[in-house]
């Protein structure tokens, strides 16, 4: 399964050798570059501690080397408004 925008994943030395020391990491998108079979490419934004972004970057990684640690919320469905009625601009009658 592909990562999600939104998806927080915790990237290891199983994803890459790169990242000897684990990060946080926060997907913005999934890049459609060429890539190895079971390779891909992730643009999103590298995670402090607190859950803050510090560094936005693309990485080259494994999938099933990548570990979930929170998913996106679920898109909200469409909402369609009703049209609006006309308001009456008819002047108050006096006296």
């Amino acid at each position: 399964m592909l990562p999600r925008s939104g998806d927080v994943l915790h990237v290891t030395r199983a994803a890459s050798v790169q990242f000897l020391r684990p990060i946080m990491f926060r997907v913005i998108r999934v890049l459609d570059w060429p890539t190895y079979d079971g390779w891909i490419w992730l643009e999103g934004y590298e995670l402090n501690a607190s859950g803050d972004a510090v560094t936005r970057r693309s990485i080259f990684v494994q999938r099933e080397g990548l570990r979930q640690l929170s998913s996106a919320p679920e898109p909200r469905p469409h909402t369609v408004r009703a049209p609006r009625r006309p308001v009456s601009r008819t002047p108050a009658r006096v006296g």
